[in-house]
């Protein structure tokens, strides 16, 4: 049995050890690209930046404009740390970098910008709802909508990856969300204008900032009329799970269920289609999808290498509520603090031979859907949608081909891409997958 391990691409000269008087200049500011700017991720690559700053003793501070700033959180353990400890390290101001310096209007509202102990009972039935044992009961409905998706890629022509796996969380979440299937395209893309605003391909005319503004204006809208519509007839979907979830002795507002609908689509289209676009962009041609493809019994351990490769919400951001320190670094009382996940799931500290990737790596305790109270609400949908996908995609299909230059998306959010051509044959008589179970 081959272990494929894939290494990252050759690392500038080593940094100076911690400590080292010439250390803060070889890891300085002007050398080092803006973590900000949405390009860097798109046509740029941010891990030299991270591992730099992962070897350094201190915090590195980001300076954004005169009066906006943050610190870097870049390390395994002070990431988890911090995203654990909602009480010194609050989500109720913004958790997304485009808030910085402002307060989040979600705030206490939405789960994802709610803290504990409201946070908790807020998220109960609904957290119930989403939990494994209820969407294992979907599982024969969610393959239902994957399968139609990828039959095309058999065809024999150019597949556009990317695009199918952008489209594919709508799908499932609009299906359980109860959403008409003609709305699924538009809310879609919006909600990728929504983390993605700075791409040129999804911006419009008027420029990002109305862009952005739009896209919330129209799924805000689109959700206050469905709500007032769905509250005179509920079913069993996630929407009427919202409308009729009580806590603090009382039914959520309209402006909180509409909030945490977005919050449910985003968070949806934000992680699920990025792990196999990944997968399919960066290792066709290597050897590790056929080894994937030959050994079902590693798809649990290769499913988690790719949630960590991947790293989909690239930063959370979060505010002090006190004094700490954190890495010989004193953080103030109401100073932004941002966790890049993207870093934390290399860090060689917690991940051995973090660069490379191994669909056999156990363990893998990687930060792809958080940790702590914030830990994603849909994960179990994620996983489950995720290994029905491979699953398909390995049973139906083999020599996947690269067929042009992937694309990455503009955004300093979301780490993925959203072009990846590919072509692929479909399978005779089965690849190693028939008689395999899911």
């Amino acid at each position: 049995m081959t272990v494929h391990a894939i290494p990252a691409p050759a690392e500038p000269p080593p940094t100076p050890p911690p400590g080292c008087p010439m250390h803060a200049a070889a890891a300085g500011p002007a050398e080092d690209p803006d973590l900000v700017d949405p390009a860097l991720y798109s046509d740029g690559d941010p891990h030299p930046t991270w591992r730099r700053m992962r070897a350094m003793d201190t915090l590195t501070r980001h300076q954004v404009d005169e009066e906006r700033w943050f610190w870097n959180i870049v390390r395994f353990e002070e990431a988890d740390r911090v995203l654990r400890d909602t009480a010194t390290f609050t989500s109720e101001r913004g958790t997304m970098l485009d808030l910085l310096g402002t307060d989040d209007p979600a705030g206490g509202k939405q789960l994802a910008a709610t803290d504990p102990p409201r946070h908790t009972e807020m998220q109960g039935r609904l957290k119930k709802a989403l939990a494994i044992k209820s969407v294992d009961r979907q599982r024969e409905m969610i393959r239902d909508l994957v399968v139609p998706l990828i039959e095309p890629l058999g065809d024999g022509g150019t597949f556009d990856f990317a695009q199918t796996m952008l489209a594919m969380p709508m799908s499932v979440t609009g299906t359980m969300m109860g959403l008409p299937t003609a709305d699924w395209a538009w809310l879609s893309r919006l909600t990728t204008v929504c983390i993605a605003a700075d791409d040129p391909e999804y911006q419009e005319p008027s420029g990002r900032d109305s862009t952005l503004k739009a896209a919330h204006r129209d799924l805000f809208a689109y959700f206050q009329d469905l709500v007032r519509f769905r509250r005179n007839n509920l079913g069993d979907d996630l929407l009427s799970v919202l409308i009729s979830t009580e806590f603090e002795g009382r039914h959520m507002a309209s402006e909180e269920i509409v909030a945490n609908c977005y919050s449910l689509l985003l968070g949806a289209n934000v992680t699920t289609p990025h792990p196999p676009n990944f997968v399919m962009a960066e290792f066709v041609g290597t050897g590790v999808l056929q080894d994937w493809a030959a050994h079902p019994e590693v798809d649990e351990t290769a499913l988690n290498e790719a949630l960590r490769w991947s790293s989909p919400v690239n930063h959370f951001l979060r505010y002090a509520t006190r004094d700490v320190e954190i890495r010989n670094t004193r953080i103030k009382a109401g100073d932004a603090v941002v966790v890049w996940l993207g870093s934390a799931n290399r860090d060689e500290a917690a991940f051995p031979r973090g660069r490379e990737f191994d669909i056999r790596r156990k363990p893998n305790k990687h930060l792809a859907f958080g940790i702590g109270p914030h830990y994603c609400i849909g994960h179990s949908v994620a996983r489950v949608s995720l290994k029905t996908l491979f699953h398909e995609l390995f049973t139906r299909f083999e020599d996947f081909q690269p067929a042009g230059r992937p694309e990455r998306l503009r955004s300093n959010f979301v780490s993925g891409y959203k072009h990846i051509p590919i072509t692929a044959r479909r399978a005779r008589g089965g690849n190693g997958r028939a008689g395999s179970t899911l």
